[in-house]
C-alpha cells in the first residue's frame, strides 16, 4: 500500500521558517507529480505547491517568493520549505504524489503560525 508520511508541522512565529518533509514508499517515486496543498476549517483544499517529475515548479500566488518545494528522488522525499511565514499561512497541509488520474494522499501535519 502506498504511504506519504508528512513531518516536520508545529508553532512557528510569523515570520519565521519551517521546513515540512515527505516520504514515500511503494511508489516509483521519480515518475510521480509532487505537490503540498493546504487545508483550513470550512475551506477547501487548495494547491500550494507543485513540483512535477521533469523538476519544474509551481506556486499559488499567496506563498510565491516565500515558499519552495523542492524533491529528492534517491530519497523518496519532497520537502516544503516555508520562509516568511504568516498567520495565513495556518493550516493543515498535506502532500500529495500523482501519476495520470491516480492521486494519494498523505495524512496531513499542522502548521500553526503564532506569536
Amino acid at each position: 500500500q502506498v504511504q506519504l508520511v508528512e513531518s516536520g508541522g508545529g508553532l512557528v512565529q510569523p515570520g519565521g521558517s519551517l521546513r515540512l518533509s515527505c516520504a514515500a514508499s511503494r511508489i516509483t517515486f521519480r515518475i510521480h507529480d509532487m505537490a503540498w496543498y493546504r487545508q483550513t476549517p470550512g475551506n477547501q483544499r487548495e494547491l500550494a505547491a507543485i513540483i512535477r517529475s521533469g523538476g519544474s515548479t509551481n506556486y499559488a500566488d499567496s506563498v510565491k517568493g516565500r515558499f519552495t518545494i523542492s524533491r529528492d528522488n534517491t530519497k523518496n522525499t519532497v520537502y516544503l520549505q516555508m520562509n516568511r511565514v504568516e498567520p495565513e499561512d495556518s493550516a493543515v497541509y498535506y502532500c500529495s504524489a500523482k501519476f495520470g488520474s491516480v492521486q494519494y494522499w498523505g495524512q496531513g501535519t499542522r502548521v500553526t503560525v503564532s506569536s
